[in-house]
């Protein structure tokens, strides 16, 4: 079990469009996500929002941390649209080997959805 910094247990769980990441049994945030398949098995990450009321307790890095986890544990790429995955990616070099940057199809796959 992970704990925030405030020492609350924390439960990431997969749905089929994100990870949502919960505090005590209360949603507190989750990273968005788009399988794409056919551009070499990429997960493209776009968005990432944790809430107002549980900011500063680090809930956004063991969110990430476990979704790119789940991801490379799939066999898929990281694509980091969304700034904390980008940003929690440049201080996890573990992840380098299995991210893509964002190129002009991911940027037409997101103006799809």
């Amino acid at each position: 079990m992970t704990t925030d910094k405030t020492g609350s247990p924390t439960a990431v769980t997969q749905e089929s469009d994100r990870f949502s990441i919960s505090v005590d049994g209360k949603k507190a945030g989750f990273t968005e996500y788009i399988d794409v398949g056919d551009h070499g098995n990429q997960r493209i990450f776009p968005h990432t929002e944790i809430d107002e009321e549980f900011g500063g307790r680090g809930l956004a890095t063991i969110l990430v941390g476990e979704a790119l986890q789940a991801t490379r544990d799939a066999g898929l790429r990281i694509v980091a649209v969304c700034s904390m995955v980008a940003n929690y990616i440049e201080k996890h070099p573990e992840y380098h080997d299995i991210s893509d940057p964002v190129t002009t199809d991911v940027k037409r796959i997101l103006s799809r959805t």
